[in-house]
């Protein structure tokens, strides 16, 4: 896919030209680059419970009584390096989903497909808007962990919305949503970013750590400044993806 006069070239593939990826409806700066990685290998978290929030928010059962925060920032702990959540408008549907391998594929309907197939999950929500978004995910995005980052691939047919506080300005007052094309990809997570926007000394950043470290993905709909839905949590389908520390 190519937009005229909205090219470039990325260092180091041999002169492949592609078009921005992101698009954000006020200014900001945009990082793209297109990805082709393998399949990855189904891995589950354990048992969670569903949750419902207005605007997102996900809360589960840690294993050996700790609490949600002891799960994913134990220090030693590298069983999993992000958990995702499948969201159908402000409710959660299906158990989470741990991360292992380096990479994921996230998709609905996907031919011999390894990885989250959200097809799978049971869904009690009637809404036509709902299910007609759900058909369109299709082969879904690809997750992929890497030395910079975490990199977003958009193979559905369809476009993707994301917004994560690595993506913004540090002095943003509010983050902005930023759309990806099918066929492109965008380092939707910076580790190094994210521990920079870290507050240590400041009390009430320390009652909600997770707000750096958290991605929000919506199939098809997009949310924020830009669109009639104000909230992630009015979008049909969507995702919603916690870093651990690395």
């Amino acid at each position: 896919m190519h937009t005229p006069g909205a090219s470039c070239q990325w260092p180091g593939v041999g002169g492949l030209e592609f078009a921005p990826s992101s698009l954000v409806c006020l200014l900001g700066s945009w990082e793209a680059r297109l990805l082709n990685r393998p399949f990855s290998v189904d891995s589950n978290c354990p048992d969670a419970v569903p949750s419902s929030a207005e605007t997102g928010g996900t809360n589960y059962l840690a294993p050996g009584g700790l609490s949600d925060s002891q799960l994913l920032l134990e220090p030693g702990d590298r069983s999993h390096w992000c958990v995702v959540a499948y969201w159908e408008e402000k409710t959660r549907v299906g158990r989470l989903y741990c991360v292992q391998e380096p990479s994921l594929d996230i998709f609905y309907d996907l031919p011999q497909g390894n990885g989250f197939c959200l097809g799978q999950l049971n869904s009690d929500n009637k809404s036509q808007l709902v299910q007609k978004v759900r058909s369109k995910i299709g082969c879904g995005i690809q997750l992929t962990r890497e030395v910079d980052g975490v990199w977003v691939y958009n193979r559905s047919s369809y476009p993707i919305f994301i917004k994560s506080a690595t993506l913004d300005n540090p002095d943003s007052r509010t983050l902005l949503v930023h759309k990806v094309f099918p066929g492109f990809s965008i380092k939707a997570f910076d580790y190094e970013k994210a521990y920079s926007l870290q507050r240590p000394n400041d009390h009430e950043f320390m009652q909600q750590p997770w707000t750096g470290f958290t991605v929000q993905i919506s199939f098809v709909k997009g949310w924020g400044q830009c669109y009639t839905r104000q909230f992630i949590s009015s979008c049909p389908c969507w995702l919603e993806v916690i870093f651990n520390s690395r």
